[in-house]
């Protein structure tokens, strides 16, 4: 059962749609401007995600009655003890390390 590929949601197929529709862009200057609007507005978006995860986990845990396991396998790819933090609007603390060397490299502050 656990090697049974997931189905994929349809949101979240239209939103790699939506990010491959940028990348096909021909016009260079308005597909520059274009993704730079998503990342300036991403930081608001990524908040108003994270809420609707907390507020949906607490309906499951309340409304729903599942335990926190059931919740985290509903999530995915975390402990029963992170999906009860979620629940609380607790954040990770675990950041990736950037894949990119010089993107690192970008936002320590230049040496002189």
């Amino acid at each position: 059962m656990a090697d049974e590929p997931k189905e994929v949601p349809e949101e979240v197929t239209k939103l790699r749609e939506a990010i491959a529709a940028f990348a096909a862009m021909e016009d260079d200057v308005a597909c520059t401007a274009a993704v730079s609007q998503v990342l300036r507005d991403w930081p608001e978006l990524h908040s108003e995600l994270r809420q609707l995860r907390e507020t949906r986990v607490n309906t499951l845990r309340h409304e729903r009655q599942m335990t926190w396991p059931e919740i985290a396998a509903v999530i995915g790819e975390v402990t029963p003890e992170r999906a009860q933090q979620i629940s609380k609007g607790l954040r990770g603390t675990k950041r990736p390390e950037p894949k990119n060397p010089r993107k690192k490299k970008a936002a320590e502050p230049p040496t002189e």
